[in-house]
């Protein structure tokens, strides 16, 4: 299970894609994540989040880092490389680029060393061909910005460049590795870029793990003091729950974030409701006369309909908050529907079953340790 930046930290990006016509259709969108996602996973990020939101915006969460500079120099420069002869014309493009790495010139400056398939070659050959000896330079254009023109001295027939300038190491093998990435088929906007520091992370963390504890033990404390044994039995099903729970997340990957531990903090609640909605029933029915093994099933039978009908209204709610919801709403909605219908098993089945084993093995038999108070009980009896 992953944790959300709000947890650990890092860097929060919204981007806009625009066309200069129409809208943004749907593939070049899919294309433009796929992308993102290339370049983010050769920064070497693990468990980036990168959603779609919307119509035409992408939404990108990267844990762990607080460069949001860099972060968003790769991932949402254009990247469109060009290499123009000195009459103007595109004669190499980054669609022809077989291999774009970190490397050193002959002056042991960073720059990005180039590499070009069996087209690209040729063209590459054939301009530097006609233009050697002559003193003009090739400009190399990336983002329709001047990067380099280098002055032709030799014919090129290896389809091999470079790109020099005034780079950094580090921006030198920042341009490698959008170049190796591609280009992005559609502008991208900024929209919002917010940096977590981890400190925060760390802090939210703690207090919501602080939080959740203390409100599990009040929950517990509270259980045993009304309804004693059942009361336990409620804990030890309870802490089960959060097991499952934390399990299932896991298993499907989800993000937790601090709104999913508000959404997980709830359903325990309800949880918990579902419980105190059993016992009352069951005492309800042993006040009337019943055995304790009758009141125990009676009371689960006549619960059943309030337990579900208060679980289905809130699913439904949730299932309403993840379809029109954004992010941090829908990972609220996420945790919120698992805890939900994993509290109805443990209520219903687990809960069910531990006190059917308690009392056919009468291994408790007296009234009293089921919640019955004293002057409940000595009516019961007289009767």
């Amino acid at each position: 299970m992953n944790l959300g930046l709000d947890l650990v930290g890092g860097v929060y990006v919204l981007l806009e894609a625009r066309e200069t016509e129409g809208k943004v259709e749907q593939d070049t969108l899919d294309r433009a994540i796929t992308i993102i996602r290339n370049r983010i996973d050769e920064f070497g990020v693990s468990e980036p989040l990168i959603q779609q939101e919307g119509e035409n915006r992408i939404r990108i969460e990267i844990p762990n880092i607080d460069d949001s500079g860099r972060a968003m120099e790769i991932i949402g420069r254009t990247a469109l490389l060009t290499f123009v002869d000195p009459e103007g014309e595109v004669v190499v493009t980054g669609a022809n680029l077989t291999k774009a790495e970190f490397t050193y010139d002959e002056y042991n400056r960073p720059a990005v060393g180039l590499e070009f398939d069996r087209e690209g070659s040729e063209k590459f050959a054939e301009v530097t061909r006609k233009w050697v000896g002559t003193g003009q330079p090739i400009a190399i254009i990336l983002d329709d910005e001047l990067v380099s023109a280098p002055v032709v001295s030799s014919v090129i027939t290896d389809g091999r460049g470079i790109i020099q300038g005034h780079f950094t190491a580090e921006e030198a093998r920042d341009l490698a590795l959008i170049l190796r990435s591609g280009a992005l088929p559609v502008e991208m906007v900024e929209l919002e870029t917010r940096t977590i520091g981890p400190t925060l992370g760390l802090d939210s963390r703690d207090r919501s793990l602080r939080a959740g504890i203390i409100g599990m033990a009040l929950l517990l404390v509270f259980m045993l003091a009304i309804y004693r044994t059942m009361g336990a039995l409620a804990g030890f099903a309870l802490g089960i729950y959060v097991v499952l729970v934390l399990a299932v997340l896991t298993a499907i990957n989800a993000t937790l974030t601090l709104p999913g531990i508000a959404g997980l903090i709830l359903s325990i609640g309800m949880a918990v409701d579902a419980n105190v909605i059993i016992f009352e029933r069951f005492k309800e029915e042993y006040r009337s006369g019943k055995t304790l093994r009758s009141a125990v099933e009676a009371g689960f039978k006549n619960a059943l309909s309030t337990i579900l009908d208060a679980n289905i209204t809130t699913l439904i709610a949730a299932a309403v908050l993840f379809y029109y919801g954004t992010g941090p709403i829908r990972g609220f909605a996420v945790t919120l529907s698992v805890g939900i219908l994993i509290s109805m098993f443990t209520a219903i089945i687990l809960t069910r079953y531990l006190l059917r084993f308690l009392i056919g093995a009468d291994i408790i038999t007296n009234p009293k340790y089921f919640g019955v108070r004293g002057l409940e009980y000595e009516e019961i009896t007289n009767n």
